[in-house]
C-alpha cells in the first residue's frame, strides 16, 4: 500500500509545478514562426543538451557541497533567466545562450530530485515501494502538462504570438522555487566539506570520478543506464515533431470549423491535454505493466520494442499521408515511454550502490543527452531533406541496430 503523507504531495506538487512549462505543446511551432529550418532547431536542441552533458558533473558537485535543495533553487533560477531570453530577445544567437541557461537548469535537477525520492524512501524503510511511488509522483508531472496545454492554447489563441508562453512560464517556477525551500533538511544528502569552495570541487570532482569508475565495472548496470537513456533520446528527440503534424491535420480536419483563425491552436492544445491525461495514467500503472511479465528485464526489453514498433509504424503512417493514424501513434508512443521510465528508475536503483544513487542517475541522465545531442541534429537534417515520417523511420531503425547490445538480463 502506498505510503501517502505530506512529502508524497510536495514531490507531486514539484512534478505538477516544474511541467508547467507552457512552452512544451509548441516549442517546434516557435522556432518555426522565427523561419528556422528543422537542421537549426535541431542544432538548438543539441546545444541545449551539450550543455547539460558538460555541465551534469559540476553541478552534481555543487549538490554535493551546497546540498540538494540549493541545487534545486539554482535549477529554476537558471529556467526563469532562460525563459527571460526566450521573450526579450528573438535572434538565433540569444536563444542559444538561453539553450545553454536551461541546460544549467536541467544540470541541477536531474538526477537530483529522483535521489531526493529515494533517499526519503530509504529513510522510511519503504524502498519496496519506489516504482509505484516515482509511478505515482511522475504521474501528477502529466497532469502538469495537461493543464499546461490548455493554459499555454489559451495564451496562444488571446496573444496571436508563441513567445507569450515563455513569460507565463516563469510564474509556476516561481513557485517550484518555494516549494524547494520548504523540503526538509534531511533530503539534502551528506553534505561533505573539506575546507573551502575550490577544495571541495576538487575533491569531489575525483571522488565522482572514481565513483563512475567503480559502478560502471558492473556490465549489468552499463546495460541498464544505456537501454534506458538511449529509449529516452530517441523519444525526446522526436517527440516534438508531433506539432507540425497537428498543425497540418489541423488545416484539413473538420473540427472546430466555427475557428477562422487559430483552429490549429485549439487542436493542439486539446489533443496534448489528453495526452498527458493519459501518460499520467500510465505512469500511475507502471507497476501494472511490469507485473504482466516475469521479471522486470523482460518487461523493460519488450517495452523497448514495442516502442519502437509504434514510433517505426507512426513515420510510416505520416509518410503516406495518414496523419491522424500517425497522431494517435505518437500518442501511444507517449504512453509507453511513461511506463517505462518509472520501471528503468527501479531497476538501475535496484543495481546502482545506494551510496552513489544520484551519481549514477546523473550519469543515466548525462547519457540520454549524448544521445539526444546527436540525434537532434541528424533528425533534422534528415527532415529537411526526406520529410519528417521517413526521418522517423531512419531514427527508428538505427535504434533497433542496437538494441542486442543493450538488452537487459
Amino acid at each position: 500500500m502506498l505510503k501517502k503523507d505530506l512529502q508524497l504531495y510536495k514531490f507531486s506538487a514539484y512534478g505538477f509545478l516544474k511541467n508547467l512549462r507552457f512552452f512544451d505543446a509548441f516549442i517546434f511551432l516557435f522556432f518555426l514562426q522565427q523561419g528556422f529550418s528543422f537542421l537549426e532547431i535541431g542544432t538548438l536542441i543539441s546545444i541545449r543538451e551539450v550543455s547539460i552533458m558538460f555541465l551534469e558533473i559540476p553541478t552534481g558537485i555543487v549538490a554535493d557541497c551546497l546540498g540538494r535543495r540549493s541545487s534545486m533553487i539554482f535549477s529554476f533560477l537558471s529556467y526563469i533567466v532562460s525563459f527571460i531570453i526566450f521573450f526579450f530577445f528573438p535572434k538565433f544567437a540569444f536563444y542559444a545562450i538561453a539553450m545553454i541557461f536551461f541546460g544549467l537548469g536541467e544540470a541541477f535537477r536531474t538526477g537530483t530530485h529522483k535521489a531526493m525520492i529515494l533517499a526519503y524512501l530509504e529513510l522510511n524503510n519503504i524502498t519496496d515501494q519506489k516504482i509505484e511511488y516515482y509511478g505515482f509522483t511522475r504521474s501528477w508531472s502529466q497532469l502538469g502538462s495537461a493543464l499546461a496545454a490548455l493554459i499555454a492554447g489559451a495564451i496562444v489563441f488571446c496573444s496571436g504570438n508563441y513567445k507569450y508562453i515563455f513569460l507565463g512560464s516563469i510564474i509556476p517556477y516561481i513557485f517550484a522555487l518555494f516549494l524547494m525551500i520548504s523540503y526538509p533538511k534531511n533530503l539534502d544528502g551528506e553534505l561533505k566539506k573539506t575546507g573551502g569552495f575550490l577544495l571541495d570541487m576538487k575533491h569531489f570532482f575525483a571522488e565522482t570520478i572514481s565513483e563512475f569508475y567503480r559502478e560502471l565495472k558492473k556490465p549489468k548496470l552499463r546495460k541498464a543506464i544505456v537501454n534506458s537513456a538511449l529509449f529516452d533520446g530517441l523519444f525526446n528527440t522526436v517527440k516534438d515533431y508531433i506539432q507540425p503534424m497537428m498543425q497540418a491535420f489541423a488545416l484539413t480536419a473538420p473540427v472546430f470549423l466555427f475557428l477562422k483563425t487559430e483552429r490549429d491552436t485549439v487542436i493542439i492544445s486539446v489533443v496534448y491535454f489528453f495526452l498527458y491525461l493519459l501518460t499520467s495514467f500510465s505512469s500511475r500503472k507502471a507497476k501494472n505493466f511490469g507485473n504482466l511479465f516475469p521479471t522486470l528485464s523482460k518487461a523493460i526489453n519488450m517495452s523497448f520494442l514495442y516502442g519502437l514498433a509504434l514510433i517505426f509504424f507512426t513515420g510510416i503512417f505520416y509518410y503516406f499521408g495518414l496523419k491522424s493514424l500517425a497522431i494517435i501513434g505518437f500518442i501511444i508512443f507517449y504512453m509507453f515511454q511513461n511506463t517505462r521510465r518509472p520501471m528503468n528508475v527501479g531497476y538501475i536503483s535496484e543495481i546502482i550502490s545506494s551510496k552513489v544513487m544520484a551519481s549514477g542517475l546523473s550519469l543515466e541522465s548525462q547519457m540520454k543527452t549524448v544521445f539526444i545531442a546527436v540525434l537532434s541534429p541528424l533528425m533534422g537534417f534528415l527532415a529537411d531533406s526526406f520529410g519528417i515520417g521517413l526521418a522517423i523511420v531512419a531514427l527508428s531503425c538505427l535504434t533497433l541496430l542496437v538494441f542486442p547490445l543493450i538488452k537487459v538480463r
